[in-house]
């Protein structure tokens, strides 16, 4: 159970966050802040509670961005509507979203710390990103996944139904050849 003063601080933080959008523009109209709290933990779309160090740290480490540089991380946060997910004040897991909020959406970047798996934190996650009010109507939904299948097919997702229609432009050592040059 949060303490009055925590209530007053995340409440305090939400109209700030609101207000950070409101001055984005057009571009940021649709995107207020939500939050979710269960069992002591939050899931939130607020900017400002991302911690870029846990989400490189993650990301640099893991099969699909070895390598990314930092600052390639801060732009694709900047660029994106992410959602955070939070131990206290500790961030635990993340992911994003890069849409047009119109028709189409790509899901990426989606982890929990190894230290809070196993909890459910992810399907709670992927049910806030889901209802998300932003992201309703939307026709197609994208991501890419090696392992995590069962989770996804929980909220629709399934194998490509004409997979000789995609096409990709795919780099894989990207971040390894930023490097050299």
């Amino acid at each position: 159970m949060e303490s009055s003063s925590q209530q007053d601080f995340l409440r305090d933080l939400s109209v700030e966050a609101n207000a950070f959008w409101k001055r984005q523009g057009a571009r940021h109209s649709l995107l207020k802040v939500e939050e979710h709290r269960r069992h002591g933990f939050l899931v939130s779309t607020d900017p400002r509670l991302l911690d870029l160090d846990v989400i490189h740290g993650f990301l640099t480490n893991c099969y699909w961005a070895k390598g990314i540089p930092r600052d390639l991380v801060a732009r694709s946060i900047e660029h994106s509507l992410c959602f955070g997910i939070y131990d206290g004040k500790a961030q635990v897991g993340f992911a994003r979203i890069i849409t047009d909020f119109a028709t189409i959406a790509y899901l990426g970047d989606v982890f929990v710390l190894e230290s809070h798996r196993g909890r459910g934190l992810s399907k709670w996650m992927m049910e806030c990103i889901t209802q998300h009010p932003a992201l309703q109507g939307l026709r197609r939904w994208i991501l890419l996944t090696r392992d995590a299948h069962e989770l996804y097919a929980k909220f629709g997702f399934t194998p490509l139904k004409s997979a000789d229609r995609y096409m990709e432009r795919h780099q894989p050592d990207v971040y390894e050849i930023g490097k050299t040059q």
